[in-house]
Formats: structure tokens, sequence, C-alpha cells
């Protein structure tokens, strides 16, 4: 009986611990559900200002040894969908991305990270550009935990690539989902 009533106490203050643990959370200042024309490509006849949005990621596992964030968006009329940023080896000390990061020419990305291909066919980030007349897209903003300190991946690997390393190599992932429609 003892050893049931000790099971049941020792199981009760896991379940409480576990309701106190933060989860791995993404948060931005920058996103507040709708693209703003800061966030808009610039080219592909969208007048966008092209700049990545600021970043923050919170309450990362322990055991992680790198982040990747990517920006994904599932309605694009392709079939496979449209990656607009894809960055990656970011250092497990590092929790935050500026604003404009995805900006190679400036220089804000993590020392160390690599920004690989996107589907505008470079690397960095490419704003939102959807179809004129299609319904608002949704931008999937996703930070990756790995349990890698670095994917064996260079600037020129494909996103799709990318993303099943990321896939196989994530520990948590935490998204904001941002929408834009022209």
């Amino acid at each position: 009986m003892k050893q049931m009533f000790f099971l049941v106490c020792t199981l009760a203050l896991i379940g409480v611990n576990n309701a106190f643990a933060q989860e791995f959370t993404l948060k931005s200042e920058d996103l507040k559900g709708q693209l703003t024309e800061e966030q808009v490509f610039s080219g592909f006849g969208c007048t966008g200002k092209n700049i990545s949005p600021s970043l923050k990621w919170l309450n990362a596992p322990p055991n992680t040894k790198s982040f990747a964030v990517t920006v994904y968006d599932p309605d694009a009329p392709t079939g496979s969908g449209w990656w607009h940023w894809v960055i990656f080896n970011i250092p497990s000390n590092i929790k935050e991305l500026k604003k404009d990061a995805g900006n190679l020419q400036k220089g804000l990305a993590p020392k160390g990270c690599t920004q690989s291909l996107t589907d505008y066919g470079m690397p960095g980030f490419g704003g939102a550009c959807p179809p004129v007349g299609d319904k608002p897209h949704r931008y999937i903003f996703t930070v990756y935990a790995l349990k890698v300190a670095k994917l064996d991946a260079e600037e020129k690997t494909p996103p799709a690539m990318v993303g099943f390393m990321l896939n196989q190599n994530a520990i948590a992932k935490a998204s904001i989902i941002a929408y834009y429609g022209r």
C-alpha cells in the first residue's frame, strides 16, 4: 500500500511539474497576424520592402545544439508550396534573429549560420508575393531546436532538402502564422 501511495504521489508531482514547464515558443514584435509592406517581396509584381521580421524564441529544450528558421507558404499555387526563408546552423546560444537578418548584404544574421536557397532562387529572406486575387496565403514562420550543431547543407542546398534535414533532426519546433493577400 505504501508503494502504491508513493507511486501516486510521484506521478502527481511529475504532472504538476510538467504543468508549470514552459513550452518552446516563437514570438515577434513585427508580426501581428497580417504581414505588412515590410515583409512583402520587392519583385514579381510586388512592391514591398522585403524585410525579414524580428523573431525571438523562448524555452528551447536543454539539449538543443543549434537552431534553424524557415518561412513557408503552403498556399502557393505550385503543388509544393513556396519557401521564403531558410536559415540554419544558428548557434545554440542565440535566441533571436534581428529585423532584416535575412538581408545578406547587411550582415545582421548570427555569425556562422547559413542562409540557403529559397524558391526565389537565391539565399536570404524573400517576402510574400501571392498571385493577385488569390485568397490570403498563410506564411508559417518556424523555429526548429535541433539535436545537431550543424546540418550537412550549404547555401546552394535546395530548401526542400534542408526541410527534410530539419525534420530529421528536430527536437522541438514552434511557429507563428501570418497572412497576406493582394
